[in-house]
């Protein structure tokens, strides 16, 4: 189990169109100390990036609209800010990490694996 750090200057934007991963995530990677912005599609989040200045996103690969592997294309372009993408299809591991994301997690994933890979992330 990953151990809760009180570590509230680290600002993660979570983007996934689903629901139930944002709420849960967010919930958890709250108790570990982190403050979590939410957006639920790849305009928003591009948005938020701006907005919120995250030291980390991670970023579901999978969403109508603008996917993340558009989202990995403009902030290649412009950021550079650490991604972790996460995805139910494996398919997306090698163009996620191909345009910039520094690791992937496929879905379903454990959320205590999640939370050590953001520490892992951030030398948190």
């Amino acid at each position: 189990m990953a151990t809760p750090r009180k570590s509230s200057s680290w600002r993660i934007l979570l983007v996934d169109d689903e629901p139930k991963i944002l709420t849960f995530l967010a919930l958890k990677l709250r108790l570990c100390g982190y403050e979590v912005t939410s957006a639920t599609s790849g305009e928003e989040a591009l948005a938020l990036v701006r907005k919120t200045n995250p030291h980390l996103m991670l970023l579901d690969i999978v969403m109508p609209g603008i996917d993340g592997l558009e989202v990995l294309r403009r902030l290649a372009a412009t950021d550079h800010l650490p991604v972790i993408a996460m995805s139910a299809r494996p398919e997306t591991r090698g163009e996620a990490l191909k345009l910039g994301a520094l690791d992937y997690v496929a879905k379903p994933f454990d959320p205590d694996e999640m939370v050590s890979r953001v520490q892992s992330v951030l030398k948190a």
